[in-house]
């Protein structure tokens, strides 16, 4: 091992250990973006940074099962995403089903979230067929976002609350009484599930795009120039000890 790479485990190690005194989120977002910019920058093709960055969601999820994160939203198809050239959304849909297949090996437990009639059928059925065949071992839950969009879970999970409403038989005035905060939240693609604590965004870029709208109203943002293929473990730990040395304030 040379001399960078004696420091970086040594920095990496002092990390780890810092943050054994903290209490880590329990609920990790994560936007993974910047494969394509990877790609081009390494003269590589777009398919090449979407399976590098493929790749890397897998070693991440094993970096926060060894921190014993049990939590975590992994961006990985947004509805904007899916405006992207048919040939290319075709790979996407490759890569992301191949994908889902090896965290349910790994043994993660995972959940698909988003509009899931935005996808093909055959992958939707792919999808659910694996589900149906996994044992998960692992405390890890992954929460897979394909096909989604802040805004649209949010109008998805409004037309939900008010067909129940509707279905028990209240009117007009009954089911504007029974909209709130709590039962909007109840039926959100995460129902069940507790907000994000830390949002990451990669690649430099310092926005949400609508990732988790409504849960992310107290979440803490890390956000890094580093695009997601090359985002490191070491880089996790910088966010995670940033984010334990803040003072949370949950809006006030």
């Amino acid at each position: 091992m040379d001399d960078d790479g004696l420091l970086y485990r040594v920095y990496e190690r002092r990390l780890a250990k810092e943050l054994e005194a903290f209490s880590l989120p329990q609920h990790l977002g994560v936007i993974v973006d910047g494969n394509r910019r990877w790609a081009k920058e390494a003269g590589e093709s777009t398919e090449h940074g979407h399976r590098a960055g493929a790749a890397k969601i897998l070693e991440f999820l094993s970096w926060c099962e060894g921190l014993d994160i049990p939590l975590v939203t992994v961006w990985m198809l947004s509805t904007d995403n899916l405006r992207r050239p048919p040939e290319e959304l075709t790979v996407l849909y490759e890569i992301i089903g191949t994908t889902i297949g090896q965290f349910l090996e790994a043994g993660f437990c995972v959940r698909v979230t988003g509009n899931a009639e935005a996808l093909p059928a055959e992958m939707r059925a792919e999808i659910a067929r694996m589900q149906e065949r996994a044992t998960p071992e692992s405390p890890l839950t992954v929460n897979v976002a394909i096909g989604y969009g802040g805004r649209e879970e949010i109008v998805d999970a409004v037309r939900e609350l008010v067909r129940d409403l509707s279905a028990q038989g209240k009117d007009a005035d009954g089911i504007a009484e029974a909209i709130s905060v709590d039962s909007i939240a109840e039926h959100l693609y995460t129902r069940g599930q507790p907000d994000p604590d830390l949002i990451i965004r990669t690649s430099g870029e310092q926005r949400l795009s609508g990732f988790l709208l409504w849960q992310s109203v107290h979440s803490e943002y890390w956000f890094c120039e580093t695009y997601w293929p090359g985002f490191r473990r070491i880089d996790l730990l910088r966010a995670l000890r940033d984010f334990c040395r803040r003072e949370r304030r949950f809006g006030a």
